[in-house]
């Protein structure tokens, strides 16, 4: 049983799984601090004045707290956002090296006598265009 769970726990899937957790939990307080200190009081500042975390309804004892929700739902929009940006350059510079892979291997490669080789024929074709 241990060396199923060390079989398991050393493979490259979980591993990658747990650095991208780990990486996305720092993400994630990142761009809560980037809502809750810059960009809501910015908007609280163009609303009026607002401050969004105090925002909330009162039922009988219950305290309904809509701005905290605003707030999160923020966050999210801009955490899928960013995301969304990460993945496109990434895919974007994937297909740039998939491309470049593709000409390097249907570019052959010349010998040097089959350079000048080429490198004659096409004097010669200069040579009876001219006359």
């Amino acid at each position: 049983m241990w060396n199923e769970f060390k079989k398991f726990a050393v493979r490259g899937n979980v591993i990658d799984l747990a650095v991208g957790v780990i990486i996305g939990g720092a993400f994630g307080k990142i761009v809560s601090s980037l809502v809750n200190d810059i960009i809501m009081p910015l908007v609280g500042l163009i609303l009026g004045g607002v401050n969004f975390s105090d925002l909330s309804w009162k039922v009988g004892k219950a305290e309904v707290k809509y701005g905290a929700f605003i707030q999160t739902v923020v966050d999210f929009l801009i955490i899928a956002f960013s995301i969304f940006l990460f993945v496109k350059l990434i895919n974007t510079l994937y297909e740039r090296m998939k491309k470049q892979e593709e000409v390097k291997e249907t570019a052959p490669t010349l010998t040097k006598e089959e350079e000048l080789l080429t490198e004659i024929r096409d004097l010669l074709k200069q040579q009876r265009e001219t006359m």
